[in-house]
């Protein structure tokens, strides 16, 4: 009898790791009980499987929420809870069929860029989200027809500045009076030349609230935008950055998520966001085309894209620690 339960016993855990792939390799815990990695949701009807970018995090809620490229679904994590769930619906809901880069404000609501989503579609370019999931705003931006919106950040008056990637350009959306709106905030043509491959992409906000840092990542360019005027200024560095995608400011350390470069550079940046120095590059693991990261309760999470997989197959993961 006891051979029997061993055996029903295997057997259920085989099936649970067959449905469920990512059961296969259970995430190991922090010194606080929280997961070292989490798992995403795959899309078992995607011909080439689920790639993700871009990823938010409510500090004050625990929470965090990643995008899926092929298809647009959101996915939203807890902290302490190794699996994710799918949070919002894609392929078409609120006319989202790919989703990009994702923050959140202090009230809760999700703001996700659309990258390529609206162009030659007529679709939104972005959207945004309350805490519970309800539909605020689906906008397209003013001003340009190919618009690709790649990363979101808050700036210090509480609205929402999303890159674009085809030009060099910075869209703030807010709700006014008259509900949401997005304005064309910062045209920097006449300073950033646009070069093949994804211009304008990852941004922060400077540590004193003054500017933000922008990532140009095929030509390894970093930029910075006055909060106030949206004047733009080139930032000096002294390491390659090329391939720079996410950024992560904890104080005056800048993380800088290099993707298909698979690195990780480590700068000090001042205050103002005026001045890099560069502190490090450590290679990121082989295995993993790593985007865009945040900060949740003192540790970094990092997404695993699958952008290097022609057709990406599970485990599909949120990681802590780049190197493995």
């Amino acid at each position: 009898m006891e051979d029997m339960k061993r055996t029903h016993l295997i057997s259920s855990t085989l099936l649970a790791v067959t449905a469920f792939g990512a059961l296969a390799a259970p995430a190991s815990a922090d010194g606080h009980g929280r997961p070292s990695t989490y798992v995403l949701q795959g899309d078992a009807d995607s011909p080439v499987g689920s790639k993700f970018e871009g990823i938010g995090a409510d500090e004050r809620r625990g929470l965090f929420y990643v995008s899926e490229v092929t298809g647009g679904e959101i996915h939203r994590g807890q902290v302490g809870t190794a699996q994710t769930r799918e949070w919002l619906k894609g392929d078409g809901t609120d006319g989202r069929y790919t989703a990009r880069g994702i923050t959140v404000d202090d009230a809760g609501n999700v703001y996700v860029a659309g990258g390529p989503n609206g162009i030659g579609t007529g679709r939104p370019d972005l959207w945004v989200y309350s805490k519970d999931g309800d539909l605020l705003a689906a906008l397209r931006v003013p001003g340009t027809a190919d618009a690709f919106l790649n990363d979101v950040a808050i700036g210090r008056d509480g609205a929402a500045y999303f890159t674009n990637s085809n030009d060099a350009q910075v869209f703030r959306v807010a709700k006014g009076t008259n509900g949401w709106q997005a304005s064309l905030w910062a045209d920097a043509t006449g300073t950033i030349t646009r070069a093949a491959g994804f211009n304008l992409g990852g941004i922060v906000l400077s540590a004193d609230g003054s500017g933000f840092v922008v990532a140009q990542g095929n030509v390894g360019r970093m930029w910075r935008f006055d909060s106030r005027t949206g004047a733009v200024s080139a930032i000096a560095t002294d390491t390659d950055l090329v391939n720079a995608d996410g950024l992560v400011r904890q104080g005056n350390r800048l993380t800088v998520v290099r993707n298909f470069s698979k690195m990780i550079a480590t700068l000090r940046v001042s205050a103002d966001g005026s001045r890099l120095v560069t502190l490090g590059q450590e290679a990121s693991a082989a295995d993993r085309v790593l985007t865009t990261a945040k900060t949740l309760r003192g540790r970094v999470l990092y997404v695993d894209s699958k952008f290097d997989e022609a057709v990406a197959s599970g485990p599909y993961q949120v990681v802590t620690d780049p190197t493995r």
